[in-house]
């Protein structure tokens, strides 16, 4: 019995859904996306790999206010990962808002990168890890576009190697 009310405890514990945002989870499918962001524009992948088949991209979504660009990708029509890119000045309302999302980040840093001759280079970088999903949003601080991936497994390490 108490391992039952542990198992349950920790469903029930913490974000519902391992990264989901706006509606969009890994593992859901093409039409989910199409009923959370109706304008999005979904096609063939223009290139050959094992990691999708299809993405769909939205130019204009929202994510705690920010508004942002979403490319989702599919295989087999279920969602593998996906991109938002945002203003690199959003990155602090982006942050609060996965943090409401998501709970903390089991890392999160500010790098600094020393270039001879050069300005410094800072690199805000947070992770969220639940077992095989992950999520990186990183934003140069001195460019203009920041970013969120999110996806599973080998997504990240096959999806722009070309077949």
């Amino acid at each position: 019995m108490k391992k039952l009310l542990l198992v349950l405890l920790c469903l029930t514990a913490g974000p519902t859904l391992a990264y989901e945002l706006n509606g969009i989870r890994l593992g859901g499918k093409e039409t989910e996306v199409k009923k959370v962001y109706p304008s999005a524009h979904c096609k063939p992948l223009e290139w050959k790999t094992d990691a999708a088949s299809r993405r769909c991209d939205d130019p204009r979504v929202s994510l705690g206010g920010v508004f942002a660009r979403i490319t989702v990708f599919l295989k087999a029509d279920v969602i593998q990962g996906y991109e938002l890119r945002f203003d690199t000045k959003d990155v602090e309302r982006v942050k609060a808002a996965l943090r409401t999302a998501w709970g903390a980040p089991s890392a999160e840093a500010t790098e600094v990168i020393s270039r001879k001759d050069k300005v410094d280079r800072k690199v805000f970088k947070a992770r969220w890890e639940k077992g095989a999903d992950h999520a990186v949003l990183t934003a140069q601080l001195e460019k203009k576009r920041g970013g969120l991936d999110v996806w599973r497994g080998n997504f990240a390490d096959e999806i722009y190697r070309v077949k």
